[in-house]
């Protein structure tokens, strides 16, 4: 059988989520009984610093007798992702004013009234390099 005839047998539904710098391809595919399945392919586009890409792609083959228990799951955690938090986007990302926990000032040591920063250099050992 040749490549395109495998790839039509193959593939027999499929659509396509793109998000940003991920794409999400949900296909249907046939097994060699006849049977089908299910797989989801998240696909990340990353760019070189020449400036050339590479996609890292990452797959997951769903079975008819999971199909269900999957579904339920699935459904579960996105409620409970929406219900903890709404359905408001809240990252770096997508709100430019985003504050991230670790940008907040830097705690003080309450018995030296160090800032974090400065206890940590207090613990760093300088090496020179010309001795070695």
């Amino acid at each position: 059988m040749h490549n395109n005839e495998m790839m039509e047998k193959e593939e027999i539904y499929s659509k396509v989520l793109r998000a940003g710098r991920r794409t999400y391809f949900f296909d249907v595919r046939s097994t060699k009984a006849g049977d089908y399945y299910l797989t989801i392919t998240e696909s990340k586009k990353f760019t070189n610093d020449d400036g050339s890409f590479h996609y890292k792609k990452h797959k997951i083959y769903l079975y008819k007798e999971d199909f269900n228990e999957f579904n339920s799951i699935l459904q579960e955690m996105t409620d409970y992702v929406i219900s903890e938090k709404g359905d408001e986007v809240i990252s770096d990302r997508h709100q430019k004013d985003f504050k991230k926990e670790y940008e907040a000032p830097a705690a003080v040591d309450t018995e030296t009234e160090r800032t974090d920063s400065e206890a940590a250099e207090s613990r760093f050992t300088d090496i020179d390099f010309d001795d070695i």
